[in-house]
């Protein structure tokens, strides 16, 4: 009996352990989503950069077999190097995105560092590449022009890359993380030459389109209402640097709306610039070719009486 009773009170303690520990669990769990998603930005902040990119990758992986039926009969090697970039930058933008509590997690500072760097550089790399491929005008195609393009943007996003790792790692500026309580003068003085120089390319190629040397860019609008938003988005992003630097409030304010626009919709503006017209090329092709035939069988001869 008294073994029976003994056995009993073993399980009604190992069963409030039990409970204590899942609520203990359960807490833990509650307190990390809490902070994942309300803490260091803000709630409104961390679910537009999560489901906008998320929203994005998903895209991708919904038209991927499309994609990549294409590419295989198309052949055109700079496409299909664009379109892996684009997927490899996409998953680390997603990473980002999600993780933005690392930025004020204590003890994640070094992985948040290396992350938005890597991130940061994809991003550059393709911002780049298509700058140098709208350069090189009509002529741009081929194997030579892909190769061109990518060492040159390779050597241009490679030292951007080192110059902030020195900064980051040898100088301990924080480049990624932003505090307006301690605003760091050489770090803002520092984006506001990298905003400087986006603004002036993006400055001086749409100059180009209003001037002489317009013949040398694709005759496409696409690209041309591309410059305007990129010129657009970096001014802005110049001018918060501006007065971040200056200790203003409302400066770090609109860099980080500047910071959200970027990630959440630019990788889906490029992708509608530079991709999406080759994608529906076969099926605009296919549609000349019914209206063709109906033209011939005659569908279309009431249209002219």
């Amino acid at each position: 009996m008294r073994s029976l009773e003994e056995a009993v009170g073993s399980a009604v303690s190992i069963s409030r352990h039990g409970d204590l520990n899942t609520a203990v669990g359960g807490g833990f769990v509650g307190r990390n989503m809490y902070g994942w998603l309300f803490e260091c930005h803000g709630f409104w902040h961390n679910v537009l950069l999560i489901t906008s990119s998320l929203a994005f990758a998903l895209y991708l992986a919904a038209q991927a077999r499309k994609s990549f039926s294409k590419l295989s009969s198309g052949r055109s090697s700079i496409m299909i190097a664009y379109y892996g970039c684009l997927w490899l930058v996409s998953l680390l933008n997603l990473t980002w995105c999600s993780l933005q509590a690392w930025e004020c997690t204590p003890g994640n500072e070094v992985a948040w560092n290396i992350l938005s760097l890597f991130t940061s550089s994809g991003m550059l790399f393709l911002e780049v590449s298509l700058v140098a491929f709208l350069l090189q005008g009509n002529s741009a195609s081929g194997l030579h022009a892909l190769t061109r393009t990518f060492v040159v943007s390779g050597l241009i996003v490679g030292l951007d890359l080192l110059l902030k790792a020195i900064y980051l790692f040898g100088f301990g500026i924080p480049l990624f993380i932003d505090d307006i309580e301690s605003p760091h003068k050489v770090k803002w003085g520092l984006w506001v030459v990298h905003r400087l120089v986006l603004t002036g390319v993006y400055g001086s190629i749409l100059f180009m389109y209003h001037s002489r040397w317009r013949e040398r860019l694709p005759a496409r609008p696409g690209f041309y209402k591309y410059i305007i938003i990129m010129l657009i988005m970096n001014a802005l992003a110049l001018f918060a640097c501006g007065l971040t630097g200056n200790g203003a409030g409302f400066g770090l304010w609109l860099y980080g709306a500047t910071i959200v626009c970027y990630h959440a919709f630019y990788l889906p503006l490029l992708y509608l610039t530079f991709l999406a017209d080759f994608f529906q090329e076969e099926n605009l092709q296919l549609e000349n070719v019914y209206y063709s035939e109906m033209k011939d069988a005659g569908f279309f001869d009431g249209d002219w009486e």
